[in-house]
């Protein structure tokens, strides 16, 4: 590999004309960010500024805008240059001005938005809105034009890079990381995404870390160390770091300029050897790293302390413009410091010769496709998946994994998708069962080999399948992936994918704001989850493993984004996913356990039940023309078994008792339709679960969410919810659920506590229900192991 250079990039790039015109640019675009947080009227400073101009609340934070529309000027003019195929995350936090600047002056923001026109009315609307009541926030929220990053939490934004870049061969990715999100664990594992970005078939990511110095209240730890020190730390991590410093803005003009030309030259000469030499050696990637100050071209200094290149220059530098005169004299002076009237014409649009400054059409940044995903999106050449389907002559009698099923049919979904599916996952794919994609394709890997690795290692530069052991990595570059258009599934452990709580729930906002508000955006991928490796089948993970409530985080999300399926059986499984993978617009949660489980429909029932989310089983039912003694439901795999195997002692011992048996594959059928898309009316729940029975509901996860889910129906009073109550360790499967109360033995107990007509009358098979539960917990820790006739249990009709 190329070796890194942090020697000054030759000066004197830009003849004078281009370089007054970009500072005048940048200039316009400072001039906005500041009108965006102080400004309510007088947009152009036509007139002298006064109190009632100002806004009564000040928002928004002005540190990183400057930087960040420095950094942008300078990407137009390469665009135009060499006709380049470019977008622009935003990393530093509450940085959309920058942003939002940028696309009003490209004129892309008033197509979109067609009141906050190229004017002097126009303008005053675009600041009006800026973090103010019924306006837009100060990240780069979903309508802000040609962002795909909001950066409302910090430490996503490379990762989301590399994943808009993937499979995206002629498209450059900037990406500018804030010196404070570089100090966030997420960030830190994103800077290996290099090692798995392949020249021939990927775009590039350009990293700009923007280093001015501070955070909130405090320096940053990559701004402090000596220089060597960090060119050490981003050569380690692969890249070649190209230093531009300063604050002289003539000067910091032409070093950026080089240095990009540079950057952008090493790129494209990368990319053209690797394709021209089917060449996947791991190449040195440029990066860029950016000093200036904090605030750059803001106040030097308010009421005796310093602003500019201090964190006080992080968000509102002037707080009290409206109610202080000095203050208001500082933002006149700061705002003017910019002369807008050399800046906008006596309409209140770009001059002319600035705007010929930016590039024009879809080259424009704010209005590159790949920023609107679904107008690139092509959907999944997706194979039949009834051709995968598990023969099954008679429920519950044959085990089989659902996940290495899913696998199979995922193989051929790969196949039929090798420029726009991949399969994410955490070290584990062989693990959850998934392995069968590997006869499709191998693991993405630049990385080093050794000669073991070739003995199972499916090691791949072309490999589809993405596998790092952090799962904010992967869950950034499938947001990424999907926002541009594309198509992916991440498979994880169950207890963690807690790791990617926060970053789902950005995700989910994300969607719910474009698909509610924007209908600009087009619909892109569903975002799919797979959660395997189950609580109920830890048999060596222990405790730490067992923790199924990414459910309970899921269903506080808007209902028009998420859903929640929990198939209980291989064929179920295999609808469940063609109908997520084809699916817009919504993150789709799938729980579904890697071991061995019974299989109970054939493929035509299970297409059934799946498409009604929640369905009686008749073969497991005795209620059939009566109303049943008692409803047994459940939801999940492990649930589902253990409540048939109720449903079998209870038949045996009572063979007059009417049991009505209901299982839920989608969870949101079990609300009401007024509070989520797929909620069942109240007529439809009453005809399922009574509205006097007993319900004996056995759940995969905490008792508490179906009791969340289903509160204000009206036998909610008799549904009575088993669930994972925190108790377990190195434990059987059976013993775990003993102890967790969702075992056969303790359902059907609870059922003849519950059911009128066997008071007294089951005494004796409680006492033999008890008996059994104590038997099983002594063989379990005698042996190591639960009985043969627990391990290998089948329906019996």
């Amino acid at each position: 590999m190329a070796e890194a250079t942090s020697q000054p990039t030759p000066p004197h790039v830009l003849d004078h004309d281009t370089l007054r015109n970009m500072d005048r640019y940048w200039r316009a675009c400072n001039y906005l960010s500041v009108g965006m947080i102080y400004l309510r009227d007088n947009p152009l400073l036509r007139e002298a500024l006064k109190p009632e101009h100002i806004k009564n609340r000040l928002l928004g934070h002005w540190g990183s805008d400057a930087g960040q529309s420095f950094v942008l000027v300078h990407l137009n003019r390469l665009i135009r240059k060499l006709n380049l195929d470019m977008i622009f995350l935003s990393g530093p936090g509450h940085g959309a001005p920058a942003s939002l600047a940028h696309c009003y002056l490209e004129g892309h923001y008033s197509e979109i938005y067609p009141d906050r026109s190229e004017d002097e009315a126009g303008m005053q609307r675009f600041f009006r809105q800026f973090s103010f009541p019924g306006g837009i926030g100060s990240h780069c929220t979903p309508e802000t034009p040609g962002s795909i990053h909001e950066g409302g939490e910090l430490g996503y934004c490379l990762s989301h890079g590399y994943g808009a870049a993937f499979d995206n061969p002629e498209l450059i990715v900037t990406v500018m990381i804030g010196d404070g999100e570089a100090e966030t664990g997420p960030l830190a594992t994103s800077w290996h995404s290099n090692k798995f970005l392949n020249p021939i078939r990927d775009g590039a990511v350009l990293p700009v870390l923007h280093l001015n110095g501070y955070k909130i209240a405090n320096p940053t730890l990559l701004a402090r160390i000596p220089r060597e020190e960090l060119e050490a730390l981003m050569v380690g991590y692969g890249h070649k770091p190209y230093f531009v410093e300063g604050d002289d803005p003539d000067t910091m003009h032409q070093q950026m300029a080089a240095t990009l030309e540079r950057c952008i030259g090493e790129i494209r000469a990368i990319q053209q050897h690797a394709r021209q030499h089917n060449d996947t050696t791991r190449p040195r990637w440029p990066m860029i790293v950016l000093r200036s100050p904090k605030g750059w071209t803001g106040p030097k200094e308010v009421d005796g302390h310093k602003v500019e290149g201090s964190w006080r220059a992080h968000q509102v530098p002037v707080l009290d413009p409206v109610t202080n005169r000095k203050s208001l004299k500082i933002v006149e002076e700061w705002l003017r410091s910019y002369g807008p009237e050399t800046l906008f014409d006596a309409n209140g649009r770009l001059v002319d010769e600035l705007r010929a400054l930016a590039p024009e059409g879809a080259r424009r940044i704010s209005a590159n496709p790949h920023a609107n995903g679904g107008l690139l999106c092509k959907m999944l050449a997706m194979p039949p998946f009834r051709d995968y389907a598990v023969a099954v002559k008679k429920p519950a009698a044959d085990y089989t994994s659902p996940t290495a099923v899913l696998g199979t049919f995922l193989r051929d979904v790969m196949r039929n998708n090798m420029s726009n599916f991949r399969l994410f996952g955490p070290d584990e794919t062989a693990s959850n069962k998934l392995q069968g994609v590997y006869e499709a394709s191998g693991k993405t890997w630049l990385a080093g080999l050794e000669a073991s690795d070739a003995d199972g290692g499916d090691l791949s530069p072309d490999g589809r399948v993405m596998e790092m052991l952090s799962e904010h990595t992967l869950e950034g570059w499938l947001e990424g992936y999907v926002l541009t258009g594309r198509h992916g599934l991440f498979a994880t452990y169950e207890a963690f994918v807690h790791v990617i709580d926060s970053m789902f729930n950005q995700h989910a906002k994300w969607l719910e704001k474009a698909k509610r508000d924007l209908g600009w955006r087009q619909p892109v991928p569903s975002l799919n989850l797979l959660i395997t490796s189950l609580v109920w089948r830890q048999d060596h993970n222990g405790f730490t493993h067992q923790d199924p409530g990414f459910l309970d985080v899921v269903t506080n999300k808007s209902p028009d984004i998420v859903r929640i399926y929990l198939p209980p059986d291989a064929n179920c499984l295999l609808s469940v996913a063609d109908h997520c993978l084809r699916s817009r617009d919504y993150v789709n949660v799938i729980v579904s356990d890697k071991q061995p489980h019974l299989t109970y429909l054939d493929m035509d029932a299970a297409v059934t039940h799946c498409t009604k989310g929640i369905g009686i089983w008749d073969w497991a039912s005795t209620d059939q023309g009566v109303e049943p003694d008692v409803v047994i439901a459940c939801a999940g795999d492990i649930a589902t078994m253990e409540a048939l195997a109720a449903v079998q002692i209870l038949k045996e011992r009572f063979a007059t008792l009417k049991i009505r048996f209901v299982n839920v594959v989608d969870l949101f059928r079990l609300m009401p339709e007024r509070a989520h898309p797929h909620g069942l009316s109240d007529r439809d729940f009453d005809s399922l679960f009574t509205t006097s029975k007993p319900v004996i509901f056995n759940f995969h996860s905490y008792a508490s969410l179906v009791h969340k889910l289903t509160y204000n129906r009206q036998n909610h009073e008799n549904i009575h919810v088993h669930g994972y109550r925190e108790k377990g360790n190195i434990n059987t499967p059976l013993e775990l659920a003993i102890i967790n109360g969702i075992d056969r033995f303790t359902l059907a107990i609870d059922a003849i506590d519950r059911v009128t007509a066997l008071r007294g009358v089951g005494d004796h098979t409680k006492e033999w229900l008890r008996g059994q539960i104590i038997e099983h917990l002594a063989y379990a820790h005698s042996e190591g192991i639960d009985k043969e006739e627990i391990r290998n249990w089948t329906w019996k009709s």
